[in-house]
């Protein structure tokens, strides 16, 4: 008798050849300049549910631009597996063309080119017209939202979220979980959520005070679709107080809490659940983890890190999937549940080019409704690029490298820091930079640029924490996001060295001199998630350094050294 693991291993050959079919026929039709919104969303429906999972939209609620990482290390047993590589390596290994759209969906090389050929991702019209495909040959299908979605864009700062809300509700989510949400403050999360016409799902959150489970948000919701008893469990953003402001949601607690999601499952399973789902916002990584530690999990639906994979990856008996960010993609995963179990599966990654997915008329005119306030703000030309700008990767990103040249100039300090947040759309060389563009990488609630004096000590000892956060091989304490950004120094960094030791030769570039632990230097910075920070608005420091320069020109970045990678 073929056993359970069998079937999911035939499911996963089933994926990797129906994607590797699928990647080729893309690579005719680039060259034919012939996609097509049928192509795109052509599926072979399989077994009897289907999950539809979007995640990290972080308020883009039109198409983007959006260059994925160059540089994604992994460390301990992560390392050298997806999705930890990247460029070539990551198009060798799924079998994508090059120049084909998923070489531009799904990697960064030759990125500015071929997005002239391939046009915009994304925008939550489309998503819409997607979504409402799917649901027509499915029309029991289960979408959920993994979070990071009130948050990142001049509107979405400007109503606290509500934009977001009233698209999303367009688009009838069944439930979501959260991590950016909360730094609107929980009051303002408080009165969304209890709002929401669908669930809000995190198993991890707890009353701070009497260390109990949250009572605005639910563990688990159960669903009853194609015969089978389904459980979504909801895992919020485990490390919220450390990468996010503490005292703007003090009555919460959070935590990975596996020990709790194991009880969870079994909970569910007692109750009759044939499938379990996790939607999650831990990251791969930690998800990846969780899932050999957690026994019973069907499939996690992953979000935080950004990470979009063409294939689930299979951990003992739990498919994981990783849906990209900012709108880009919609995965869709039909499930063969039967006798009491998940006996197969079928997986798709759908990118969402702009240029050929039909905007959803009804949610195309809620999106301009809510924009239409700020319309003439948003469109304002501050200035002009030559470069193209960008966020993601270990180390930096030319929008960071000109954030970090903005807080040197506008705030006269010897060294910038800027926080190594992974959303922000890009802006390809030779186009104008908008007000929008700006705030798509600078809007958060926290965004004062303070100005202060750090020992060259103590700034050593800010870039080793951080680097532990990304680096440490045990995926439970990467609690952060990439590495801090250095504007006015340049540094070597081992990461496969422990705690304390992965930093070294600090140089302040203006002089070439070494940093000197005992001397104070000046250092501009902002995202502090310390309450009071007294400064400017980013943004407005930002604006400030972009209209001075007409056309900005971002150099590629040589000042850090990686080694051990």
């Amino acid at each position: 008798m073929i056993s359970r693991r069998d079937f999911l291993q035939a499911s996963m050959a089933a994926t990797a050849l129906v994607g590797a079919s699928g990647f080729g026929n893309w690579s005719r039709l680039a060259a034919q300049q012939a996609l097509t919104q049928d192509q795109l969303l052509q599926f072979d429906t399989f077994g009897n549910i289907s999950l539809i999972h979007v995640t990290d939209i972080h308020a883009q609620l039109k198409p983007i631009y959006f260059r994925e990482p160059e540089v994604n290390i992994g460390v301990g047993d992560a390392r050298g597996h997806v999705p930890h590589i990247t460029g070539a390596d990551f198009r060798k290994l799924y079998g994508i063309a090059d120049g084909s759209p998923n070489h531009y969906a799904l990697s960064y090389n030759d990125f500015s080119s071929l997005a002239k050929t391939y046009g915009k991702m994304g925008g939550m019209d489309r998503v819409a017209t997607v979504i409402n495909a799917i649901r027509a040959d499915r029309p029991d299908a289960i979408l959920l939202d993994g979070g990071d979605t009130w948050h990142g864009s001049y509107t979405c700062y400007h109503t606290q979220g509500q934009d977001m809300v009233n698209v999303m509700n367009a688009l009838k989510p069944d439930a979501m979980t959260f991590h950016w949400e909360f730094t609107l403050g929980s009051e303002r999360v408080n009165e969304l959520v209890s709002g929401l016409p669908f669930d809000a799902l995190a198993q991890n959150i707890f009353d701070a005070e009497w260390d109990e489970p949250a009572e605005l948000f639910k563990p688990y919701k159960f669903f009853e679709r194609g015969g089978a008893k389904i459980a979504v469990i909801g895992q919020a953003f485990p490390y919220m107080p450390i990468a996010n402001p503490g005292w703007m949601f003090p009555e919460y607690s959070f935590g990975i809490r596996d020990e709790n999601m194991q009880a969870m499952v079994d909970e569910v399973r007692g109750m009759g659940a044939q499938l379990v789902v996790v939607l999650s916002h831990n990251g791969f990584d930690v998800d990846r983890h969780m899932a050999s530690l957690v026994s019973g999990i069907d499939v996690i639906l992953s979000g935080h890190t950004h990470d979009a994979l063409p294939e689930p990856v299979l951990v003992g008996d739990t498919i994981i999937v990783a849906s990209g960010s900012n709108g880009k993609f919609v995965s869709r995963v039909d499930l063969d549940v039967r006798d009491g179990r998940m006996m197969g599966f079928r997986h798709k990654l759908i990118p969402i080019f702009s240029d050929v997915i039909a905007p959803d008329a009804e949610v195309a005119s809620l999106i301009d409704e809510q924009r239409a306030p700020y319309k003439d703000k948003l469109e304002e030309v501050i200035g002009h690029t030559d470069s193209l700008l960008y966020r993601r990767g270990n180390f930096n990103g030319t929008w960071d490298d000109l954030i970090c040249d903005a807080l040197l100039s506008e705030r006269e300090a010897d060294i910038a820091m800027s926080p190594g947040v992974r959303w922000g759309p890009s802006v390809l060389p030779g186009q104008a930079i908008t007000r929008e563009d700006l705030w798509n990488v600078t809007s958060m609630t926290y965004p004062k640029a303070y100005r202060t004096e750090m020992t060259g000590e103590f700034i050593h000892t800010i870039m080793e924490d951080v680097a532990d956060n990304i680096f440490n091989p045990n995926p439970y304490y990467q609690q952060g996001g990439d590495m801090v950004r250095m504007g006015g120094l340049g540094y070597r960094i081992d990461v496969n060295q422990p705690q304390g030791s992965r930093i070294s030769e600090l140089t302040l570039l203006k002089t070439g001199e070494k940093l000197d632990p005992a001397k104070s230097y000046v250092v501009a910075g902002w995202a502090s998630v310390n309450e009071g920070t007294e400064g400017p608005e980013i943004w407005d420091v930002v604006e400030s350094h972009i209209r001075k320069k007409g056309t900005v020109v971002v150099e590629p970045n040589t000042s850090v050294q990686v080694v051990g990678a």
